[in-house]
């Protein structure tokens, strides 16, 4: 994850911290650290987690890293091989009469 991104994810944590204590508890920590909702600092921290969620958008549309996608990005081939390192068998083993 690229540096920005972390950052932006970090202040989209504090916001959804700080909204679950409002729901919980009616109780806004950004407010009460910079001064009230009014407060000129807690805006700039309330605008900073609305850039940080925008940041984060793109996240959402990213394929997830799963072990179907190369280093590169590319797909990999659902073909599995289950072959051995041994020649193949084109008829079962059988005693010449």
């Amino acid at each position: 994850m690229k540096t920005i991104q972390r950052i932006a994810f970090v202040l989209v944590i504090i916001g959804a911290l700080n909204w679950g204590l409002i729901g919980l508890f009616q109780w806004d920590l950004v407010a009460t650290l910079f001064g009230g909702q009014d407060a000129a600092l807690s805006r700039v921290v309330y605008t900073l987690v609305g850039i940080g969620a925008l940041c984060c958008l793109p996240l959402l549309f990213e394929p997830m890293p799963e072990d179907d996608y190369d280093n590169d990005g590319t797909r990999r081939s659902r073909n599995l091989k289950y072959a051995t390192e041994f020649s193949e068998e084109n008829e079962p083993f059988r005693d010449k009469e």
